[in-house]
């Protein structure tokens, strides 16, 4: 356990140190949230549809928790490369618990993230339907936090070059933010979309995000947590047997 405490603590002293990294992962958000909030609101109101930004908002949230998870994963390719990740693993403790320790740092630093981006969108207008849901929508922010860091360091394990890192994600992240009905109601949708829609595990969490804040949910908030805590526990499992399997 103290393993892991100390992992996770690493993590958080990174991310709180690196001031700059802070602000520049807002500049993404802030973009959508105005450019799309602003500007297709007019037509989403005019389509019947009612206020874009409260539709937004959620995605958005889900959107900057997702980038800053799956990209914690670099941290294990950094720490091969300068050594660091070689005088952890030859410590007197498990990979199971260095796996633990730096997935719960990196979701850690992502739930950080949503937070910053969730006042960010009250700063733009977005208000939750209902204060007393916003530590339900923490929770949904958290499992997407877990579930995508584990992919990010799922990944990193197999690969050891940050270049070819940073491709893959970006091949897997934007996808699974396009198609995860952040921008666009995922519903009434081509049947081959509305397929890859719910095949999306990021879907579930931004509906679920979406049904706390605003209290409207397409799948229901029980099957959201359902989903994403399987997924959760299937890509913790597999990301624990890639990084035991990490040659130093």
């Amino acid at each position: 356990m103290n393993a892991i405490y100390i992992l996770w603590l690493r993590q958080i002293k990174r991310y709180l140190r690196a001031r700059s990294r802070i602000v520049g992962s807002i500049g993404q958000p802030l973009l959508f949230l105005v450019a799309l909030g602003f500007g297709l609101g007019p037509v989403y109101a005019a389509a019947g549809g009612g206020n874009y930004m409260d539709f937004l908002a959620p995605g958005i949230i889900a959107m900057g928790v997702l980038f800053t998870a799956v990209f914690s994963g670099i941290q294990i390719i950094w720490d091969r490369q300068f050594g660091f990740l070689k005088e952890t693993l030859v410590a007197p403790v498990s990979r199971l618990e260095i796996m633990f320790g730096q997935t719960a740092g990196g979701a850690s630093v992502a739930l950080l993230q949503g937070i910053i981006v969730f006042c960010l969108t009250l700063i733009v207008g977005f208000r939750p339907d209902n204060w007393f849901m916003v530590p339900l929508a923490l929770c949904f922010a958290a499992l997407i936090a877990l579930l995508f860091t584990a992919l990010g360091l799922a990944i990193a394990s197999m690969l050891d070059d940050m270049q070819g890192f940073q491709l893959i994600m970006n091949f897997i992240v934007m996808p699974l933010f396009f198609l995860s009905g952040s921008l666009f109601p995922a519903k009434n949708l081509p049947t081959a979309l509305s397929v890859v829609v719910r095949l999306d595990p990021l879907t579930y969490g931004v509906d679920g995000l979406r049904g706390a804040l605003t209290g409207v949910s397409q799948f229901g908030l029980g099957t959201d947590t359902l989903v994403l805590g399987i997924m959760v526990v299937i890509l913790v499992a597999i990301g624990s047997w890639l990084f035991s399997r990490v040659q130093i």
